[in-house]
């Protein structure tokens, strides 16, 4: 019998999709989004803030580009670019001592020949690249200072190759004259190609050809000429920022060391018109960049073009991960370089940052409008209001465990709405609605229905009961200037936001309607509400906030007129007959009259009143009591993170028939902190 064997091999994880990787969660990033676009963020800019400061247990853009720039100064901090011309002054310094030694100790030499070789040695040049070049007629009586002297030669040769060829230095070491002769016969061929490049009269045949001969030099196996001008128009570039950051002093030294490398002043001309190419066909590289090292740590010419091709890397990877530039996205973060540069970790968490970016843009949380601008979706702002309505359930319950507001409903009646299960829910299964959605599940994972079906918690839907009362709810929110600058402006639009939820998912037979009023008022929706800029024109207008709320109760006449007022200032406009804002400050009488006149003709419809007030002026105080008492209203003091939970409980007293006419005891909900007022 055959045995199949599968041939299977295993590499290093590439970078792309994981698909063991486990889905993000946008939880936690969809809060703090719509936190921000609350506070005036437009939905773009609060998806960039999230991903810059990160989450809980992940890092952001910040916490990477902030490595990023401690590299670069770490690497400029540390080395210098010295350590070409120390290495050979050190084997200089080598063979000279060791040249003295044999002088000293040869007994059979003429002591007139003696004393002039000891001359020569004296009285050599004090720049290193002079004494190598006086040095190299010298007739070394030592074999030790000699194998020194020429091992500063081939020093030279590996250091100038391996600027343009990384890894160089090492592979030449101990080179044979077959080796130099194939690194002179590599370097014609590659100028010979270069140039019918630029000409453009190469063909791909002329880059294999090159490759199968020479490929040994370049074992990245670039796959056409255009990739491997890159990766050499890279390291040259690198290698020339290197020689500009260099002194003038140093520049010279090398200038004159080179012509002794490997005793070739051909390498020289090749390298040099290697470079000559190299800028012609790539002048978008940086040619002419510099940097300033302050270290003590010592740099050769390879390791020192490989340290300024790290300090562009890092440049790059900064401009990548600040996402300043138009268009941005975080699939521009090259991870390569990344891991490269700071290790695998970093590389996972900007994978995974990626994924959350992409993940927020395809869930549905976020999309664009007609204008191109990106925008929350209704989805998004349902998933939102739910937790900032499972905020204020944990604030009302006073105590960890206890449910959140499912019962949807005093009397219990069933509405004929259905929605999915949640822990704690006691309501009765719609079972066509579950069967139903097991079905759709079934076959879209590919599977057929008719093979039998399995229910799963997502699957599960509740009947939802609602009261027998109706309610037709106004919920009038001021929008004037004092709001945003005393810090309210957030926990309003929160306060609206879970509200509508709490309506929107569980009161949906009552009608609700968002009131906004500034110097004038506005009926608002809840996109429109919480994406609202802060308003900056002076005025409360109360009056036409009221007319407004007024003609919403007017057209729900079978309905228990509920109205929910929140203000932190008295009313400094009103709407005149012919429309216009009449605006005055200290609040005019008249203004206060046409707010009384309207809120009078709220409590003759019946309305359920209760003031929100914010702050602690006296005479806001003084202006709202007596507003409040004049429709048997309450009014209610809470401190800003409790708002959305006096709001909602108020909300869901005045439509309770056993709360007795619709209040609870406040401070009860929060250990006293707040207050009815009168209580």
């Amino acid at each position: 019998m055959a045995r199949h064997v599968r041939d299977t091999r295993y590499g290093r994880y590439d970078g792309g999709p994981d698909p063991l990787a486990p889905p993000v969660d946008i939880a936690e990033a969809l809060d703090a989004i719509g936190e921000d676009v609350m506070a005036g963020y437009s939905p773009e800019r609060a998806m960039r803030e999230f991903l810059r400061r990160g989450g809980r247990d992940q890092r952001g853009l910040d916490d990477l580009a902030r490595r990023v720039a401690e590299r670069r100064r770490d690497l400029l901090q540390r080395h210098n670019l010295d350590g070409t011309l120390q290495e050979v002054r050190e084997l200089l310094d080598h063979a000279l001592l060791e040249e003295r030694k044999q002088l000293a100790r040869d007994v059979t030499m003429d002591d007139a020949d003696r004393a002039f070789r000891e001359m020569q040695l004296e009285n050599l040049p004090a720049s290193t690249a002079a004494a190598v070049s006086e040095l190299s007629s010298y007739d070394w009586s030592s074999r030790q200072a000699r194998e020194d002297y020429e091992k500063i030669k081939d020093l030279l040769g590996r250091e100038m190759l391996d600027q343009r060829f990384a890894g160089m230095k090492d592979a030449l070491e101990n080179a044979t004259d077959e080796d130099r002769a194939a690194i002179n016969e590599m370097l014609g061929d590659l100028n010979e190609l270069l140039d019918k490049h630029r000409r453009g009269v190469d063909t791909q045949d002329d880059f294999e050809a090159f490759m199968d001969k020479h490929g040994d030099f370049f074992p990245e196996r670039p796959r056409d000429v255009e990739e491997l001008l890159d990766s050499l128009a890279q390291r040259a570039a690198a290698a020339q920022r290197m020689r500009n950051s260099m002194t003038q002093e140093q520049r010279d030294e090398l200038d004159a060391l080179a012509s002794q490398a490997f005793g070739s002043p051909e390498l020289m001309q090749s390298l040099s018109q290697l470079d000559a190419n190299l800028q012609a066909l790539r002048p978008g590289e940086d040619w002419g960049g510099s940097e300033r090292f302050d270290g003590e740590e010592g740099l050769g010419l390879g390791d020192g073009t490989g340290v300024l091709q790290d300090l562009a890397d890092l440049d790059q990877l900064s401009d990548q991960l600040s996402q300043s530039y138009g268009g941005a996205r975080l699939d521009d973060v090259d991870l390569d370089k990344l891991a490269r540069q700071l290790g695998d970790e970093a590389a996972v968490d900007a994978r995974t940052l990626q994924r959350l970016e992409q993940a927020l843009r395809d869930s549905g949380t976020l999309r664009r409008d007609s204008t191109g601008q990106l925008k929350l979706t209704p989805k998004a702002m349902r998933q939102l209001g739910k937790a900032l309505l499972r905020d204020v359930a944990d604030k009302m319950s006073g105590r960890q465990g206890q449910r959140d507001l499912r019962q949807a409903g005093a009397a219990g009646e069933r509405s004929g709405a259905t929605r999915e299960w949640a822990f704690g829910d006691t309501e009765p299964w719609d079972v066509t609605r579950t069967v139903t959605n097991a079905v759709v599940r079934t076959v879209s994972e590919g599977r057929s229905a008719r093979d039998g079906v399995r229910l799963e918690i997502g699957d599960v839907e509740v009947t939802e009961t609602e009261a027998r009362t109706q309610a037709c709810v106004a919920l009038l929110v001021d929008t004037s200037f004092s709001m945003a600058m005393d810090g309210r402006w957030v926990p309003m639009k929160r306060t609206a936001l879970a509200l509508h939820t709490l309506i929107r998912s569980r009161f949906r037979g009552d009608a609700l309607q968002l009131i906004g009023f500034g110097r004038h008022a506005e009926v608002m929706d809840i996109e429109q509400l919480t994406g609202l800029d802060a308003m900056w024109d002076k005025g409360t207008n109360l009056h036409h906030a009221l007319l407004l709320a007024n003609r919403h109760f007017r057209k729900h006449p079978n309905a228990q007129p509920v109205l929910l007022i929140v203000t932190d200032g008295e009313p400094t406009s009103h709407l005149e007959p012919d429309g216009e804002v009449w605006f005055s400050y200290p609040p005019h009488p008249l203004t206060v009259a046409y707010a009384v006149r309207e809120l009078d003709n709220a409590g003759r419809l019946g309305a359920q009143t209760t003031f929100f007030r914010l702050g602690e002026d006296p005479g806001l105080a003084r202006f709202i009591d007596s507003m409040a008492k004049r429709v048997d209203g309450r009014v209610v003091a809470p401190e800003l993170d409790d708002l959305g939970a006096a709001v909602v409980g108020s909300y869901l007293g005045s439509r309770d028939p056993r709360a007795g006419g619709g209040y609870g005891g406040y401070g009860d909900w929060f250990g006293n902190r707040g207050f009815w007022v009168g209580d």
